[in-house]
């Protein structure tokens, strides 16, 4: 088989939390499973906060506030998949605690050259104040649209706006509310594609299923939606009871 050019690769970075390991390792192995197009193979990489520090390209101090090590450093992504593939157009973001139905290459396929980015547009306001393991809920506007960004590689709004410096040193409001660009750049995606268990419309028919507030890989949560699936894919991954392993 003729090998496939490195520009048809499709770029995921996956947030990456040593506390969510075994979520990791579900979303990656998911993600493959529902994948079959050699011309467009997937280059999956986690965002590991400590490669990321060693690295030099991430230096913010920790924040308290913040529910994951990849609260900040999932807006690295275009920097990343630059470094990756210069001539990559499209990168993809997104959160761990996430299981795939669907192929994500048709995700890919939606990426709309008229936007710098792409991502459900919840209209999500918690009314829980804590989340998985306890942690704060932070409530905000726009809360949970950072947890999949389809990025255009080719965008100004990413290639000036999203730079190293810029998620070093910007406020998480600036970040994770889209304040880096205009709001007729943001595009929208069907609801499917970032399916909130709890939250979204329990009749949408998910492609990517997104545990935010607590997944199977803790207790209290082995009980809800999609926990089975979660569970069966678990034991289907490389190492098995063995994927808590990071």
């Amino acid at each position: 088989m003729a090998k496939a050019d490195p520009a048809a690769v499709l770029p995921v970075f996956i947030g990456y939390d040593p506390s969510e390991d075994a979520a990791w390792h579900v979303c990656r192995a998911s993600m493959e499973r529902h994948h079959d197009d050699p011309e467009r193979p997937l280059a999956i990489m986690p965002l590991r906060q400590s490669l990321l520090r060693e690295a030099g390209l991430y230096d913010r101090p920790d924040d308290p506030l913040a529910s994951t090590e990849f609260t900040y450093t999932r807006f690295l992504t275009p920097v990343l998949a630059a470094k990756l593939d210069p001539d990559a157009a499209w990168a993809l973001y997104i959160d761990c605690d996430t299981l795939w139905l669907e192929d994500v290459g048709k995700l890919f396929a939606l990426a709309d050259p008229s936007f710098a980015v792409m991502a459900v547009k919840h209209d999500h306001v918690p009314t829980n104040q804590r989340k998985m393991d306890g942690k704060v809920q932070s409530v905000y506007p726009r809360k949970n649209w950072s947890s999949l960004m389809l990025f255009n590689m080719r965008a100004p709004e990413i290639l000036a706006g999203l730079t190293r410096n810029t998620v070093n040193t910007a406020t998480a409001a600036y970040l994770h509310r889209f304040m880096w660009c205009r709001d007729d750049r943001i595009g929208g995606l069907s609801a499917a594609w970032n399916w909130l268990v709890g939250i979204s419309d329990p009749s949408i028919s998910p492609k990517m299923v997104h545990f935010t507030d607590g997944g199977p890989w803790l207790p209290e949560y082995k009980g809800v939606r999609y926990a089975r699936e979660w569970l069966d894919e678990l034991a289907l991954t490389e190492g098995g009871s063995n994927a808590n392993r990071s």
